[in-house]
């Protein structure tokens, strides 16, 4: 009888570790300000790792959302607005109403280009804006960039359009990335990786 509990707990035994080997590991997450961003995110054929997350404060004290950044390996931070895969994850920390975004990119929008720029992105500037619902804190917004595909934003894990065209691409994620962003400590963080 003795023996046959033995047989039987090793035999469980080597179940259980042969179940928790099949069982990936879990990816070591990044957490800032109590959100937590995945290690690395799958985006069409490309897996894409964290390349840093940080807090944008509006106004210096309104903690507004938490900004991640995934990028493939080696890209460099002035190559970030090439013809590259990329996302940005935003975690709303506070409430936004639908038609806000697209004022409150405007202005940075405006700044990184031209107005025939402008004039070539307008059409498609207009599609985004348009989309963009209201959000409350926890909510999450992602903008995703594959090359020869478009730019995907989606709600919630939810997409809701893809806009096509690197120029567009380049354009919108340079609202946080680009040479005048909407936050110059947020773009830096961003960028230095972790």
């Amino acid at each position: 009888m003795n023996s046959r509990k033995t047989a039987h707990s090793i035999l469980l035994a080597t179940v259980i570790l042969t179940l928790l080997g099949a069982i990936p590991p879990r990816a070591h997450a990044l957490t800032v300000e109590n959100v937590t961003f995945a290690d690395s995110i799958q985006a069409g054929p490309a897996t894409l790792p964290l390349h840093n997350a940080a807090l944008l404060r509006y106004l210096k004290f309104i903690k507004a959302y938490v900004a991640a950044l995934y990028l493939p390996e080696g890209v460099k931070p002035d190559k970030v607005l090439s013809d590259v895969p990329k996302r940005l994850e935003l975690h709303y920390l506070v409430s936004i109403k639908g038609p806000d975004f697209g004022k409150g990119a405007e202005p940075t929008l405006q700044r990184n280009q031209t107005p025939a720029e402008m004039a070539q992105l307008r059409a498609r500037i207009d599609r985004i804006n348009a989309i963009y619902k209201d959000v409350k804190p926890g909510d999450r917004y992602a903008l995703t960039y594959l090359p020869g595909r478009g730019t995907e934003l989606a709600l919630n894990g939810t997409p809701l359009t893809v806009i096509e065209g690197a120029d567009f691409a380049a354009a919108y994620f340079g609202i946080w990335l680009g040479k005048t962003s909407i936050d110059d400590k947020l773009k830096r963080d961003l960028l230095k990786g972790r």
